[in-house]
């Protein structure tokens, strides 16, 4: 009898323990799924944010990719000011030089271009950390009335005439920038894109034969 009574005891013991196995059992599928998904997604956040996206499009020489120069002279009166910009593509080169704030043109050039030179241009561009720099909030990134008596520089990477990633960088050793290349080196490879690129700034007086960081 007493036997018996265990016996059915012990039947009734054992749905519960299933229930209990299987709830644990889910429990732990349910964890460890979410932890892998959200351990990808982790990841790839993490992955995407040190992605520097100025470099992948510095290096990109698909259709509408481009990079631009841009050098800005001391802020004088509007007929004086001056200023010109550089921009390569795939299929062109160009600069143009301009007078006062509205960017008024002075000359210009158009040159063709072709993949494979657009390819050692950004190549080479890269090599010179173009696209290397430190973070800035927006307010350090108003170039307005920077560097009043020196010149500020802007290096460009774009996509369908929109700018992916802006750095820059000035003569004035408090306004240091963004940009971490060296300035020189960057300008010197734009300007031999155009022929008479050097003769064009300097006519505008915005030549590079001066020393960087101006006090």
């Amino acid at each position: 009898m007493k036997y018996t009574q265990r016996r059915n005891s012990f039947s009734r013991f054992v749905p519960i323990l299933l229930v209990i196995v299987i709830t644990v059992v889910a429990v732990a599928a349910v964890i460890a799924i979410g932890r892998a998904l959200f351990g990808k997604n982790d990841s790839g956040q993490t992955a995407d944010q040190n992605v520097n996206v100025g470099q992948v499009a510095l290096l990109s020489t698909d259709a509408g990719s481009a990079v631009r120069l841009t050098v800005r002279g001391p802020i004088v009166a509007n007929e004086n000011f001056r200023s010109y910009s550089i921009t390569i593509s795939p299929e062109s080169r160009e600069m143009t030089t301009y007078e006062g704030y509205l960017d008024k043109p002075i000359a210009e050039k158009k040159l063709d271009n072709n993949s494979k030179a657009y390819t050692e241009l950004v190549y080479a561009l890269d090599k010179r950390k173009m696209m290397e720099g430190t973070p800035l909030t927006e307010q350090q990134n108003d170039l307005r009335g920077i560097c009043a008596s020196g010149k500020i520089y802007k290096f460009e990477t774009l996509k369908d005439n929109s700018v992916v990633k802006s750095l820059w960088t000035s003569d004035c050793s408090g306004s240091k920038g963004s940009a971490q290349a060296n300035v020189n080196e960057i300008l010197d490879m734009f300007l031999k894109q155009i022929p008479d690129g050097k003769k064009m700034a300097a006519g505008i007086g915005l030549s590079q034969e001066e020393a960087l960081f101006k006090l």
